[in-house]
């Protein structure tokens, strides 16, 4: 699979601008032969917009979610983007991102579980279930987005349900680079799967981001990043090793699950 990670500072506030730049990127990832475009955290209305993100909180199959279908059929390119998706029991929204295939159709739907930080924690309903790892062109994919990964019990979770590959939308800041330089290819490695981890650049309303976006495989060394500042990343994902990593790093083998809650379950 040759996935495309979009590193960008967006339009904060404005669907309408960011759905016009999507369409820009999807025409030139799929000239460069991508199959599926990665969205950074809560990219569709913007990040740093704590008034605003009640307003521009859609169903996740409201109009935007319409109009990105209808890019990802003419562009033969998935997309998974990440937005404030309202809530249907009428609460706070949550922080969500969704798969949306060439077919423009939905392939899945997921809302944060762990929201980070003050502002997070009151303007989102937090997520309260995993969703299981998808099919999208012969792959198992499986959504989280940005605090989520570093937790490690949630990629296990994936890699035991079969994913090949976590998509992570996110919006981290320069604080926290440790996250793409260690953490993601350390989930991929310790699980033996792809992860791809597409983060804002530049900043947005006072608030900077790092930039960083990368996609690391299951030998947890980073297959291509970038740095800050717009991007369009493209990757080429191949499994055809994975035996090779998986005698080498055995991890998933040769866990002993039954040991695991002697300290806990007392």
């Amino acid at each position: 699979m040759r996935l495309a990670l979009w590193q960008t500072q967006g339009f904060p506030a404005d669907i309408d601008a960011n759905l016009a730049a999507l369409d820009t990127q999807l025409r030139a990832a799929a000239a460069g032969g991508a199959q599926l475009l990665l969205c950074p955290e809560l990219w569709l209305g913007g990040y740093q917009v704590p008034e605003a993100m009640a307003e521009l909180a859609e169903a996740m199959d409201g109009p935007a979610a319409q109009r990105i279908a209808a890019l990802c059929r003419t562009h033969g390119v998935a997309v998974c983007y990440g937005y404030a998706e309202r809530n249907p029991s009428g609460g706070k929204p949550y922080n969500s991102a969704q798969v949306i295939d060439t077919n423009g159709q939905r392939v899945t739907n997921y809302r944060k579980l762990h929201l980070f930080g003050t502002m997070e924690r009151e303007l989102f309903s937090p997520g309260e279930q995993l969703e299981a790892p998808v099919e999208l062109n012969g792959w198992r994919i499986a959504l989280l987005i940005c605090f989520d990964v570093e937790f490690p019990e949630i990629v296990r979770s994936h890699a035991l349900a079969g994913a090949d590959l976590v998509l992570i939308p996110t919006a981290l800041t320069p604080e926290y680079r440790a996250v793409p330089e260690l953490i993601v290819p350390t989930r991929a490695l310790e699980n033996q799967l792809f992860v791809a981890y597409c983060n804002h650049s530049g900043v947005e309303n006072g608030l900077a981001f790092l930039g960083g976006s990368c996609v690391a495989s299951p030998d947890g060394l980073r297959l291509g990043a970038v740095a800050n500042g717009d991007a369009l990343l493209l990757v080429d994902l191949d499994r055809s090793r994975r035996a090779e990593w998986r005698e080498t790093f055995p991890y998933m083998q040769w866990r002993r699950p039954e040991l695991y809650g002697a300290l806990t379950n007392g």
